[in-house]
């Protein structure tokens, strides 16, 4: 949160149980791969997991034919997880399908 906080975004949270955000995440059409700790919207687009703030600025800037961006599980470097070894990722862009794409590779 703070790492978005850094980059500008107002964040309001909502803390629910593991079951409330499994399900949350089906309704709003997040592909099960992509899952991950954090789901979050801004706008008509849903962020899911340690998606950097960059990232999401250049995709709403865009304006892409999307439902959002997701970061599967929790890599190290991603932000709100420091590590000492790093480690390049993919953040995906995802459709109100299911499709998902790689949207951007991030580099620590």
């Amino acid at each position: 949160m703070v790492h978005l906080q850094s980059k500008g975004f107002k964040i309001k949270t909502n803390n629910v149980s593991y079951k409330e955000l499994n399900a949350l995440k089906r309704r709003l059409g997040i592909p099960p791969r992509l899952d991950s700790c954090h789901t979050g919207t801004i706008g008509k687009y849903i962020v899911e997991g340690h998606v950097p703030g960059d990232v999401i600025l250049k995709f709403l800037k865009e304006k892409p034919q999307a439902a959002g961006l997701g970061v599967p599980g929790m890599p190290a470097g991603s932000p709100g997880m420091p590590s000492n070894n790093p480690q390049a990722y993919t953040v995906y862009s995802f459709d109100e399908k299911g499709g998902v794409a790689p949207y951007q590779q991030v580099r620590p």
